[in-house]
């Protein structure tokens, strides 16, 4: 159960019971840049820069883009990224359709913000695909499975109310779900659910999890050797779970540790439907046991998992570093070839 605490100090993740050594000074609200508030929501004090989007087809830009709502008693809407190649008469063929879910551990960011929607118009012209980034609800306003609903709404929305790009433009007999870190976590559970309930126009191919982010109260090897990770260190994921996780739970809810729950049982059902997923994570990630142990547990079903597993790097190399952005990029490429 999720105990209330003081939040000004940094919680002490155990295992058997045994505390583990980290800087006093390092508090998760501090290194997340949020307050909490005495409603349950936080103050989010970070100053990310947002992009605007750019449909107009005479600019001299590789992909143009445009924002849909989709719910607007949410707030939630989509970013579509159209490759300006597409544009072009001689081009008959239409693209795979890549329904994209952007990180910030389930608390921060936006389709607009700027590291994200640059890498979604690179993602576009890189693997030659419409790219659909979904707005969802953010927690703790909204704790899961509420960003899971809007993932639903999302697809649901793509079916019964397709924007004239994606009716022109878009493959919906080849599509997939993605996301990167708390993104992948939402493609996944998505995943899950549309395997469950089949009742879409889009074909979806496989899931596309990089870096994804999920947990569980045993520290495993990967967060014990990056225990004070300057990125993403153990106990702010654990900040970052108590803010998004269904109140009164503990992260081996199956919303946090895949091996528990329903959805381990629902990945016959993916295995039957012949999706391929693709994992990637790397060693300087502190969660990539754990993505280890979400490959395994899909395996062991007879999902067919490609792996991709690298040296170096941190969680969330592939926002900001453009040369690790274009390996996955080429990874994507690949994969979805597969099929091709």
């Amino acid at each position: 159960m999720i105990k209330p605490r003081n939040f000004h100090q940094p919680p002490q993740p155990t295992m058997s019971g045994q505390p583990f050594s980290q800087p006093q000074t390092n508090d998760p609200f501090i290194h997340l840049k949020i307050l909490p508030n005495p409603d349950g929501t936080i103050t989010r004090l970070r100053e990310d820069q947002h992009t605007p989007p750019s449909p107009n087809p005479n600019l001299p830009i590789p992909v143009l883009t445009k924002d849909i709502p989709i719910n607007t008693s949410h707030n939630t809407s989509a970013r579509i990224f159209l490759p300006r190649k597409t544009l072009n008469p001689s081009s008959s063929s239409k693209l795979p359709l890549i329904v994209y879910f952007h990180g910030g551990g389930f608390i921060f960011f936006s389709a607009a913000s700027d590291f994200f929607h640059d890498l979604c118009s690179n993602l576009a012209n890189d693997v030659n695909s419409i790219v659909v980034s979904i707005d969802y609800r953010l927690a703790p306003e909204h704790r899961l499975p509420a960003a899971y609903d809007d993932a639903m709404d999302a697809l649901h929305w793509i079916k019964t109310r397709p924007d004239e790009w994606l009716r022109k433009y878009a493959d919906y007999s080849n599509c997939y779900i993605m996301g990167g870190s708390a993104g992948a976590n939402i493609a996944y559970h998505t995943g899950l659910r549309v395997a469950v309930n089949l009742n879409n126009s889009l074909n979806i191919r496989g899931l596309i999890l990089s870096q994804p982010f999920f947990g569980g109260t045993k520290r495993l090897p990967s967060e014990l050797k990056l225990i004070n990770d300057a990125v993403l260190p153990p106990h702010v994921c654990d900040l970052m779970w108590e803010l998004s996780l269904p109140l009164g739970v503990d992260r081996d809810h199956e919303y946090c540790n895949p091996t528990v729950g329903d959805g381990v049982g629902v990945l016959d059902k993916v295995r039957e439907l012949g999706w391929r997923v693709l994992v990637s994570g790397c060693e300087g990630d502190p969660l990539m046991d754990h993505q280890k142990v979400l490959a395994r547990v899909m395996e062991e079903k007879g999902v067919v998992v490609v792996r991709s597993f690298t040296a170096g790097g941190c969680h969330g190399v592939e926002v900001r570093d453009l040369v690790k952005q274009k390996e996955l990029h080429n990874l994507i490429k690949d994969f979805i070839s597969f099929h091709i």
